[in-house]
């Protein structure tokens, strides 16, 4: 693997693969008496957050401390960076006070790749999320979830079929799970309206679809993005009523999915909006699920970048 993991496109399709198996074998462990492993002892890992976050800061603060790092948390809100500090001198002020990584989210496109900069920073550096660009330990968490479920827990996800529902121009998850579902052999049918599709969206390595309707009975998960208000600086559609009546997971939607197909996201979620409560809690729904196997994929990610570096 790279010293980094900045993008999906940094990995290797034996990468994804070593990073799940890897997962699967941290999970079998976890389900012992012992819950904590020594790996990481002596390690510093740092969460650089500049947006708010629970989920990722969370589960990447569990994960290294189960594996006996030593975790800084430091957010932008009453730090220096709020007094106009600038991101490289921040990285030199972590690189001084010796981190081995760096978990890091940014609002802006292409900050954890100016954060890897060797000049900058000489540890490892991992993208919780960067912008509208990409999330690549959520798409790893949500491939883990669908092998275990779809794939007996091995290999890749050849065949399976899978639909990524939603507010796709805003979303770095939807960007990260087309390319590692692509490299991983799954089929991806992307559903949104045309408002919410980004420029260029023709050139990616995927189905498009407007019809809901049309792709549900086809597909083996359903993934229900977030529609994130909060980027929305005009009105991408009529109203929430009729967003929710062409693209929202409701109860009546819920109903006519395949046998065995799962319901997926990755939080926050708009109950009544992309998804109803019906199906946010349904048995198909592995929604908590992802939650528990982010810590799992997260602590192979650190173990893989920072396991096998000298002490």
């Amino acid at each position: 693997m790279n010293k980094h993991l900045l993008s999906i496109e940094d990995l290797s399709k034996s990468d994804a693969i070593q990073i799940l198996d890897t997962a699967e074998e941290i999970a079998r462990i976890s389900d012992g008496p012992v819950k904590k492993l020594p790996t990481l002892r002596g390690r510093t890992i740092v969460n650089l957050f500049f947006e708010d976050s629970t989920r990722t800061r969370i589960s990447f603060e569990a994960a290294a401390k189960r594996l006996s790092a030593d975790v800084i948390n430091f957010s932008a809100k009453g730090s220096s960076l709020s007094k106009g500090e600038s991101l490289k001198d921040t990285a030199l002020t972590l690189q001084a006070m010796g981190a081995d990584a760096v978990v890091i989210r940014h609002g802006s496109s292409g900050a954890p790749a100016r954060l890897a900069d060797q000049s900058w920073m000489k540890g490892s550096v991992i993208n919780a999320g960067d912008g509208t660009h990409e999330h690549p330990s959520q798409a790893l968490l949500d491939s883990f979830t669908l092998r275990r479920h779809l794939r007996d827990s091995a290999g890749d996800l050849s065949g399976i079929k899978v639909a990524i529902v939603g507010d796709i121009l805003h979303s770095r998850v939807a960007r990260s799970n087309v390319l590692l579902l692509k490299k991983l052999g799954a089929e991806v049918t992307l559903v949104a309206p045309h408002t919410l599709l980004p420029f260029g969206i023709d050139q990616w390595p995927v189905n498009i679809s407007y019809d809901f309707d049309d792709v549900l009975p086809h597909v083996d998960a359903v993934m229900m993005l977030r529609v994130q208000r909060e980027r929305m600086s005009e009105l991408f559609f009529p109203s929430e009523r009729e967003y929710s009546r062409g693209f929202g997971l409701t109860k009546e939607r819920l109903d006519r999915m395949p046998k065995g197909a799962v319901v997926m996201h990755p939080g926050p979620m708009n109950r009544g909006l992309e998804i109803s409560a019906e199906a946010a809690d349904a048995v198909n729904s592995v929604i908590v699920e992802q939650v528990t196997n982010g810590v799992t994929v997260r602590m192979a990610i650190l173990y893989l970048l920072l396991g096998g570096m000298s002490a």
